[in-house]
């Protein structure tokens, strides 16, 4: 199923029949706001660059434990609307876990509920399109916790940077190491300065960047549209 075809009778189709089935409460404001069509140049397309830590990769077992976000618009990064809040998860962290993402319990126990966080995440995505890198962390461990929250597991339109960069290799017809499509591998092939990663904010801005560069160096970033970028 190509990516208009799937917006059309999933992401759009899919929120109006979940925003009549939710109740009032955060997820149905975020329902509640159409997505962007299409057809939006990527100039005008409202993004939120988002990145989690999490105790693990299965989302149903594993625990969100920071949650990081930034907005795009125009083609610029609004770094006043910078978002990184630990969660209070119930969970006792792994020496080698933290290892990764540097929080400790003790900033664990600091950390804000669940559904605040989620609610704040929420209510700045509304509207836009989510940016990641490696999507099926962000969407899967999303979707459990709305699950969670809210009783309802709502989709949500992604731009994956990993995809793109991987379409674009792809298209050279030669065999590349998979190691090339992390995060860093690809900021340093941009010539990106060097970020501290595992962290949910500074992940979230240099997917960003990563973003901008990918697009940069195109005829127009006016004639790059949604559709051409959309999982």
């Amino acid at each position: 199923m190509n990516s208009f075809i799937n917006y059309i009778v999933g992401y759009e189709a899919k929120r109006k029949r979940l925003l009549k089935k939710v109740p009032y409460g955060p997820l149905h404001d975020f329902l509640s706001v159409p997505f962007p069509t299409l057809n939006t140049p990527i100039a005008e397309l409202p993004i939120l660059a988002v990145d989690f830590e999490t105790t693990g990769l299965n989302a149903k077992a594993d625990k969100l434990l920071s949650v990081g976000f930034v907005s795009l618009e125009h083609e610029q990064i609004k770094l006043n609307s910078c978002y990184h809040q630990i969660i209070n998860t119930k969970v006792q962290l792994e020496e080698s876990n933290v290892i990764i993402h540097h929080i400790t319990d003790a900033q664990k126990e600091q950390g804000q509920p669940l559904h605040l966080v989620v609610e704040q995440l929420l209510k700045a995505l509304a509207g836009k399109v989510m940016l990641v890198h490696f999507a099926r962390i962000e969407r899967q461990f999303l979707q459990q916790a709305c699950l969670k929250l809210y009783g309802l597991v709502p989709d949500f339109p992604m731009i994956d940077t990993l995809v793109i960069a991987k379409r674009q290799l792809d298209k050279r017809d030669v065999a590349y190491d998979p190691s090339e499509l992390r995060l860093s591998n690809l900021r340093n092939n941009y010539q990106l300065p060097a970020h501290h990663g595992h962290d949910a904010l500074n992940d979230a801005i240099a997917t960003a960047e990563l973003l901008l560069a990918q697009i940069t160096g195109k005829a127009s970033t006016d004639k790059v549209l949604l559709k051409d970028i959309i999982l």
